[in-house]
Order: C-alpha cells, then structure tokens, then sequence
C-alpha cells in the first residue's frame, strides 16, 4: 500500500463517512403515535394508588423487560443514572459505608454512591477486558464495605462467579451496571441477572434505544419496591403503604413516559437483531487485526458473549515505534475515526482530588459517620491509568448498517499507516 498519508497531504483511506446507526423505524412510530393518540404521555402520580406505577405503556414495558431477561422484577426509569442511584438507595446505603466501584466507568456509576453519602473506593481493572478485577475488590474490603459495583464495560461480562463468590463470603451486595452490555451473557445466563440489582440503559448511544431511560431489573421484591418508591416521591407515600424501613426513602421523580415505554417496547423485540451483527462485525475485525504485532483485539474469556458497545484494542508502542496519540492521530486523518483511553480515572476528577462533594464541608469524605481513609491518589490503579494513558484505543465501527467491506477500509487504514509509522515518530 505506501501511498502518502493523509496526515501529510495523500488521500485518505476513507472519503465518505460512515452510515449512522439508526435503530428507530416505522414500529417505533406507530407505537409513539398509538400513545400521542391516547392523550395520556404519562399517567404517573406522586402518592399511593394504582397510577403509582405509571401507565399501562411503562408497566407493558416493564412485563416485556422480565420476560426477556427472566427476571422478576423490571422497573423503568427516565435514565440509567437515575437506576443506579436508585439501586444504590433501595440497598439501604448510606453514611459512613464503603462502595467498591471501577474508576474506569462513566462518572454516574460511582456518582450513585456519593448521592447517599456514601465513599467509593476505586480498586483496578482486569488487563485483558477491563472490568473490575476480583482481586483487587477482596483486598479492598473493610468492615464498612457494603456493596460491590460492577461494570459489564463495553459489552464484556465481568468475571461474575469470582465476584459473586467474594461477595457472599462478605456478606456484600453486588450491583451490575449493564449499561454498555444488554444481551451480553455470562456462562449462559445474562448480565444482570447474576447480582443483587442491575441497571440497564436505554441512552440513545447504546445499543437500543429511548432517547434517555433505563431499566432497573432484580429477583427481590424489597428491592424492586423501594426502587420503585424511590423513582416516585417515596416520602409521600411511605405512610399510606406501610413501609417501616425509611432508610433512603426520599424520593425523585426517576419516572418514565409513555412514550418512551412505547420505544422501549419496540426497542427490546430488536435486540437480538441488532446484538448479532456486532459480534459478526467484530469477529470480522479481529481475524484481520490479530495478524498485527503490537495491537491486540478484545479479548473473549470462555462462556462469555461479548456485544461489543464499542471495538477496544490495545497498543503497544514498543512493538509498534510509534505512540498511541500519533497513531491514532493518522488513522482519523485517514477518515478511520478512533478514541484514546476511554475515561480518565475517576478518581482523578477535581471532585475526588479535592474531596468536595456536598455543601462545602467534605462530605461524604469528612462525614463524622465515616471513619476511614481512602485513597484517591495517582498509581491507585496503574492498570486503569495505563489504559488511560498509553495503550487503550477503541472505535464503534463493529454495528449495522456497517458490512465487512466498511471494516476492510478500517484494517486497510491500519496497515496503510503502519507501513508509513517512520513519518509520524516526530509528530
């Protein structure tokens, strides 16, 4: 190949952008017009009665939810970080307890725990999928632990049995953030079902879709109804139900609309649908990238299914001669957009380095109820910086409408800019 790059003036690898991924069709429209028809967008009140649990496009979604995943309980939400600070407060979480949580996660994972005033403690990631290491989670457990939180982060499952092990050993709740992982499974059974409470997004980036929602699922009744108490003015209605346990039982307005309820409904038949080509796609890219020394395709560990939210690789610069950044860099200038590092660690946030979260006291880190001291120092977790720092890349090419002839421009971009790497050691 050889030709010029880009980056210096050639022609670019890819001249025509790639087709959006667009999950809405004439189902959706109809199922949106049928509930514009009703007159009724949202049929939620604040305070105890039928119409508590919302309309019968939410509580239809909700049914579907259960039935799909085989689970007990579904409880809707107006967005995946309203279903983790919901999941966080039903669990009774509060002052002075510990959270073990990923730092490499988007910020309202870890957010959840704070909202309750309770400490994350941010412990590493696994080298070869990124998720949470098991390892890292037992050393980090003190007797103020109360819950481990896991990330399915970008469509691979997390190692659950080690996890789930850990936690009942320690008598620790497990909360699964599938927010990047729907249809993702774990040696048969899906991601979301294996913990104590789970949160699934419907974000309009992920693999299906409501514009913003999410979906909270669990086997425990307690847990699906103080969910459901605080998605919906909890405080309110606490008396009239009979609720004896108040812990956390201030509520929001987490509630989700018809219309929405309506896409989701629609959304959900299409998973299936939509989950296989990604593994195809990815598949694909990996039998052509896996011949390159020095980058190296996501890793599948056995009986899992990974679904790819996003394609993430690693790159070695010593084998390659090149950084990452200037790498990457060309491949963009080649029409191949791709993204460095994921999320910094979030423990490198202004408000974790500054140990400010809450009315300019220090809390939840100052709270006269928590009586430790953790740490949110750079090296707390050298694999996650790493990843940040110097090895972790990633794209969203592995998605319909996207074929196998769209990928081949991605893997020709690689070798076209591997074959010209002595241009780019100086920039």
């Amino acid at each position: 190949m050889n030709s010029k790059l880009a980056l210096f003036g050639g022609k670019p690898i890819r001249e025509k952008p790639f087709p959006p991924y667009i999950t809405i069709g004439e189902e959706e429209k109809r199922a949106v017009m049928k509930v514009l028809d009703s007159g009724i967008l949202s049929r939620f009140v604040g305070s105890y009665g039928d119409d508590f649990y919302g309309g019968d496009m939410v509580r239809k979604t909700e049914r579907e939810w259960e039935e799909f995943f085989g689970v007990k309980y579904a409880v809707t939400v107006n967005s995946a970080s309203s279903g983790l600070y919901s999941a966080v407060g039903a669990l009774g979480i509060g002052p002075g307890d510990e959270v073990i949580v990923t730092p490499f996660t988007m910020t309202a994972t870890a957010s959840a725990i704070l909202v309750y005033n309770a400490v994350p403690v941010f412990v590493d990631i696994d080298e070869d999928i990124f998720c949470i290491s098991p390892e890292k989670v037992e050393e980090a457990i003190t007797s103020r632990t109360k819950a481990i939180m896991v990330v399915h982060l970008y469509g691979h499952p997390a190692r659950m049995d080690e996890i789930m092990r850990i936690a009942s050993k320690h008598n620790l709740k497990v909360i699964e953030d599938c927010a990047q992982a729907p249809a993702a499974t774990y040696k048969g059974s899906y991601v979301g079902t294996l913990g104590d409470i789970a949160v699934f997004s419907l974000n309009c980036y992920k693999t299906i879709q409501t514009g913003e929602g999410g979906v909270i699922v669990t086997n425990n009744e307690e847990l699906a109804v103080r969910s459901q108490l605080i998605r919906n003015h909890a405080e309110y209605v606490v008396g009239d139900m009979g609720v004896k346990n108040l812990d956390n039982m201030l509520g929001w307005n987490y509630r989700m609309t018809e219309i929405q309820a309506a896409i989701a409904s629609e959304q959900l038949k299409k998973l299936n649908a939509l989950t296989e080509p990604r593994i195809e796609l990815a598949n694909y890219l990996t039998e052509r990238i896996f011949k390159i020394d020095g980058i190296t395709p996501p890793v599948v560990l056995p009986e899992c299914k990974h679904v790819y939210y996003v394609y993430s690789m690693k790159f070695d610069e010593e084998k390659i001669g090149i950084s990452r950044t200037s790498f990457v860099k060309a491949l963009n200038a080649e029409g191949i957009l791709h993204w460095e590092g994921y999320c910094k660690p979030l423990y490198m946030l202004p408000m974790y380095q500054n140990r400010m979260v809450f009315g300019g006291k220090g809390c939840p880190f100052n709270c006269h109820y928590y009586d430790g001291n953790v740490s949110y120092e750079k090296g707390l977790c050298p694999v996650t910086e790493k990843m940040y720092e110097k090895e972790l890349f990633f794209n969203d090419f592995c998605r319909p409408p996207l074929t196998k002839k769209d990928l081949d421009d991605v893997v020709n971009a690689f070798y076209k800019v591997l074959e010209n790497k002595d241009e780019l050691r100086n920039i």
